[in-house]
């Protein structure tokens, strides 16, 4: 493997990619696979939805694949111009080199792919590390968001180190030690509130058996970045989710946003279950309506 790949093997960066045309498959959508150069490297787009649609781009969450997480969106495909792109050092097929998102790298990459697409101004959709990613944009380039849609959104607060290392990181460290399923349930449920689907759980499996982690998390956006930021803008929190609990994501975005339109609490782990997914995809689309 080359020095800048983010995958442990050959066999390993397989394994990914069989998942990811697999779970593609599944979402039952005509997709158009756009390759976009960028001075950050190549990027691999999903493009979906009626043409005359208006565009909504959907970041994937961090250390996932693209198709896991827009599947939680699949309601959306039917009337908007999905623009889903493979985020640049994560699992998937753009470049493997990690770019900062402390700074505005994720802006400047976000703004090349809306100039290669002829977007002026569009809507934005991020769960986790996704969302992070949306808000770098929100600090630097506010101009190009319409509305945005945050769920369970790293970038705002982050939940409690303790039983993060608790709950998630020793039972993954006992894992990549023994491979034993115990461990790897142990992080499914506390990830899901136990409700994550099979595929899902072998996903994370292969992820974390084959994908070197990205550690650096979205910076906490700060209350002056956002000055100019004046898009509506809709925060979905879950009072379960190990990463970002409602009760501290509430109180920040109250605190970080003039424009918070809505906010929306599920008692939901960071992966919502089915039923969730389904109040949360009914608060998306009247919030789109109200606001796009």
């Amino acid at each position: 493997m080359g020095t800048l790949t983010i995958y442990k093997s050959e066999a390993g960066k397989r394994s990914i990619l069989g998942f990811y045309e697999k779970y593609l498959k599944t979402l039952q959508s005509d997709f158009e696979r756009i390759y976009v150069e960028t001075s950050f490297g190549e990027t691999h787009v999903l493009v979906t939805g009626p043409a005359e649609g208006k565009p909504i781009f959907i970041f994937q969450g961090g250390n996932c694949i693209n198709p896991m997480t827009l599947s939680w969106f699949k309601p959306l495909l039917e009337n908007y111009r999905i623009y889903a792109p493979d985020t640049i050092g994560h699992p998937g097929l753009s470049a493997e080199t990690r770019i900062s998102p402390r700074d505005d790298s994720f802006a400047r990459w976000i703004s090349e792919l809306l100039r290669h697409f002829q977007i002026e101004k569009s809507a934005f959709i991020g769960p986790s590390y996704g969302a992070g990613i949306i808000l770098r944009l929100a600090a630097f380039m506010p101009e190009k968001i319409a509305c945005s849609v945050l769920v369970s959104p790293a970038g705002i607060q982050l939940g409690s180190k303790f039983e993060m290392i608790r709950k998630i990181l020793v039972p993954l460290m006992l894992f990549k030690f023994n491979g034993s399923k115990e461990h790897l349930d142990k992080i499914a449920n506390t990830l899901s509130d136990n409700s994550m689907k099979d595929i899902d759980k072998e996903i994370i499996e292969s992820i974390f058996k084959y994908v070197k982690l990205e550690q650096d998390m979205p910076k906490l956006t700060e209350k002056s970045e956002l000055e100019d930021y004046k898009a509506p803008t809709l925060v979905i929190a879950g009072r379960k989710d190990v990463f970002f609990p409602e009760d501290k994501i509430r109180r920040a975005a109250q605190d970080i946003f003039s424009n918070l339109a809505n906010y929306e609490a599920f008692n939901s782990g960071h992966f919502p279950s089915e039923e969730h997914l389904g109040k949360m995809n009914h608060r998306i689309m009247e919030f789109l309506r109200t606001h796009y």
